[in-house]
């Protein structure tokens, strides 16, 4: 074991940004107002950056004219469109700060993080597959149908003052997107100048809800300075060249959607492609070969549906060259699947969290392919990260142990909430992630789980990662997902949950049969369930507690109660 400690500072790359959003935004445009900024396939749009900056100053000023204020929250629930966007880059310059309402929200969901953050507006998609969402808040807040406007008061939703709808139909109680964006005037357009000479970059212009497997979810404070020099290292770490499409189809309520892919795009002059909504594996193949695009964003799942789509190989995907991979552990034998068949040879893997703006481990292009499938890559520049055991002691390198964070990308804090804020940062402005990890003694990461997935099975500490990679191995199993559920005796015992390949079949004896002896006893899953889909959030992060749960019910288990 090494005895150098498992500590790393990201000491190269160009300086940090300090400059707001607004005042970047507008200084790229001036330096490429004729480049392509944006294509949105399923509303037919194709803007310059000149046209989508139109754009983004009507919706600043309109915002103005109804007596927003900079630091005023203002939410957006929506799924990926061009108002998406335009709104991320309009309530930047008039100094709101956004909060991303996640579009799989119900309604004690939205109710929560509209009063969580004091949302004063909203800006709403009127559906998005089986989601209502004006129906919602008309549940949420009555008085709308018969509130003027801007003027709002609803009891439970007490801060909430103005509901703006996409689309062009009319709503009672709303604005629409355009009406709002043709309220602004040479006044507010003049406000709009004087603000990016005072909004400064470490004011809070984001709230992203994190998605905890317990409890309430937390409003992650982000500031211009995080994302937006989050977004130049990410963009490096790929190698990106002006003019390059990234095709997006992560969602824009996450940060790897606002930051990795629009703020990415704005930072390195590339073009912003959305293939649709929400993911979809065919809209993405097709609009890659369509666009042309030559970098790609997703997680794992995303990934696993595009191969697994049965038309694949009839897709032109000779142009792609590099993306990311993050959001959950990549298998190994999906990174080199992904590497040899969508053609990405530079593809990076990104590690991060909300609250850390988000990555703060990228791979590089020209790192090997067994370092970029086995690894989450180096630190990221101006960052520092340290792994610490259980006592809060730097490990050796080699040596696992929670991983840390500190520098620039570090959240403000989590909104209205200083007890949660000091558990996360502590007093020496560590982020503690809650991931298990280890560095090597060339300062790649490799994580290891999370802390809270750690299954204790009658004493041993089983990391279900490890039996993931393992099982991944079978030609046979498409995807896999290993967790525990209660157990009298042992404390816990293994559940696997297995996605099998197309026209593969795969019996529970076949599989114990295909652990013994490779792995431990002890690590063999107890329980085995076959199934079509995993649980899991918007943005494709499988949720182990849910299946977790489903066990539970079926098997008739006893959860243990905990001091």
């Amino acid at each position: 074991m090494s005895m150098t400690p498992s500590y790393v500072h990201g000491a190269n790359g160009p300086p940090l940004i300090g400059k707001t959003i607004g005042v970047y935004f507008d200084e790229a445009v001036a330096a490429r107002p004729d480049d392509l900024a944006l294509i949105v396939r399923h509303q037919s749009v194709r803007w310059t950056w000149a046209e989508l900056k139109a754009q983004v100053d009507a919706l600043a000023a309109g915002l103005v004219a109804l007596g927003l204020a900079p630091g005023e929250r203002i939410g957006i629930w929506a799924p990926n469109c061009w108002e998406w966007t335009v709104t991320q880059f309009a309530t930047a310059k008039a100094g709101l700060v956004l909060v991303n309402i996640n579009p799989a929200y119900r309604v004690g969901e939205v109710e929560y993080a509209l009063n969580k953050v004091g949302c004063k507006a909203l800006i709403t998609a009127v559906r998005h597959k089986t989601s209502d969402y004006v129906a919602m808040l008309r549940d949420l807040a009555p008085e709308l149908a018969v509130s003027t406007p801007n003027s709002l008061k609803a009891g439970r939703l007490p801060q909430l003052k103005l509901v703006v709808t996409l689309g062009d139909a009319p709503h009672p109680g709303c604005l629409s997107f355009a009406e709002v964006c043709a309220l602004g005037g040479v006044e507010e357009h003049a406000r709009l100048a004087t603000l990016a000479d005072q909004l400064q970059f470490d004011d809070a212009i984001n709230i992203q809800f994190t998605s905890g497997t317990t409890g309430s979810p937390k409003g992650a404070t982000l500031s211009h300075h995080n994302i937006l020099n989050n977004a130049q290292y990410i963009g490096l770490a790929m190698r990106l060249k002006p003019g390059e499409r990234i095709c997006i189809p992560v969602p824009l309520y996450h940060c790897f959607g606002m930051v990795g892919g629009n703020l990415v795009s704005l930072v390195h002059a590339a073009t912003m492609v959305y293939p649709g909504e929400a993911f979809e594996a065919r809209a993405l193949l097709e609009t890659i070969e369509a666009e042309r695009c030559s970098v790609m964003y997703g997680v794992p799942t995303m990934f696993i549906a595009a191969l697994a789509d049965p038309e694949f190989e009839r897709f032109d995907l000779q142009c792609m060259r590099t993306g990311i991979m993050a959001g959950s552990p990549c298998p190994v034998e999906v990174m080199r699947q992904v590497v040899e068949r969508v053609h990405v040879d530079e593809i990076t893997i990104a590690y991060g969290m909300t609250e850390t703006s988000p990555v703060s481990f990228q791979s590089d292009t020209t790192d090997p392919l067994e370092r970029r499938v086995s690894t989450v890559g180096r630190v990221q520049p101006h960052l520092e990260v340290k792994i610490v055991d259980a006592e809060g002691r730097i490990t050796p390198r080699g040596e696992q142990g929670e991983l840390c964070t500190r520098g620039y990308s570090v959240m403000l804090g989590y909104w209205d909430d200083p007890e949660k804020t000091a558990e996360a940062i502590d007093s020496g402005g560590w982020m503690h992630t809650g991931d298990l990890a280890r560095l090597d003694d060339e300062g790649f990461c490799n994580i290891t789980g999370r802390i809270k997935d750690l299954v204790i099975r009658g004493g041993e500490n089983v990391y279900p990662r490890e039996i993931e990679e393992f099982l991944y191995a079978h030609t046979a199993i498409q995807d896999v997902q290993v967790f525990g559920v209660p157990d009298k005796r042992l404390g816990e015992e293994l559940c696997a949950w297995i996605v099998l390949r197309p026209g593969q079949a795969l019996a529970e004896d076949a599989l114990r049969e295909f652990c013994r002896g490779q792995i431990a006893h002890y690590k063999v899953p107890r329980y085995v369930r076959f199934v079509e889909t995993f649980p899991t959030t918007v943005t494709g992060k499988v949720q182990k507690f849910a299946m977790r749960e489903v066990m539970i019910a079926e098997l008739g288990l006893t959860v243990a109660k905990t001091a």
